[in-house]
């Protein structure tokens, strides 16, 4: 997919450093609070800002924040998502051949993510232990002087929103051996002190739900 303000896919002919430091020249031309592409399950649940940052609880919530704005053409990048699923990102529209995977950045996960921020779109963190306010605020003031979006899976403090998934369940063959289809779950959104948002979800597509998710169990991915 693309569009006006897309980037262009990966040109085999000029190396990625050189592509991603134009992305550096366009990411300062562009204010932080401008909205950033999100999948039209996700839209009006969890709109996303540059500048801010947004915690969840599951790689499937992050590769999902991630994918509307890798669809729009925008590079997006994963750091210390050691388990990162290629199939999975794909079937939610991660365009893999803009996207940058540092799985293990190790110790030097602040310096890697703040390189990404500087760089691409939507980066999303898992940050090797519990991260304090100090640390989390040399990252965000780095978001609020580029148009990034920090997704990170795990707590953070003060973060914008608060995703979650409460439960969810699989549909699949009735009877025998086969693949599992589709997996129903309901999210919830957490804003501050603000009542809590809820929705009904299913993968793959990430499409909302009319009638409400039933007898859910917990999820863990």
């Amino acid at each position: 997919m693309s569009s006006s303000r897309s980037v262009a896919a990966l040109d085999p002919r000029r190396s990625v450093v050189e592509q991603l430091r134009e992305r550096v020249a366009q990411m300062e031309d562009k204010p932080a609070g401008q909205p950033v592409p999100t999948l039209p399950g996700l839209a009006d649940l969890v709109p996303l800002h540059a500048g801010q940052t947004y915690a969840v609880d599951s790689a499937s919530l992050a590769l999902a924040l991630a994918a509307g704005a890798s669809q729009a053409g925008e590079w997006v990048g994963f750091a210390g998502c050691a388990d990162f699923g290629a199939e999975a990102a794909a079937e939610l529209g991660v365009e893999l051949s803009r996207t940058v995977l540092v799985p293990d950045p190790g110790e030097h996960w602040l310096e890697v993510a703040a390189a990404l921020v500087d760089v691409l779109r939507v980066v999303v963190l898992r940050p090797p232990a519990s991260v304090d306010e100090r640390t989390a605020g040399i990252l965000d003031s780095r978001l609020r002087t580029r148009s990034s979006v920090l997704v990170v899976h795990g707590d953070w403090p003060r973060a914008t929103a608060r995703v979650s998934v409460e439960g969810s369940a699989w549909t699949g063959p009735v009877a025998g051996t086969g693949q599992l289809e589709e997996r129903r779950a309901r999210v919830v959104v957490r804003r501050g002190a603000r009542p809590a948002q809820h929705a009904d979800l299913t993968w793959p597509g990430l499409r909302r739900l009319e009638a409400p998710v039933r007898e859910l169990r917990q999820a863990s991915g």
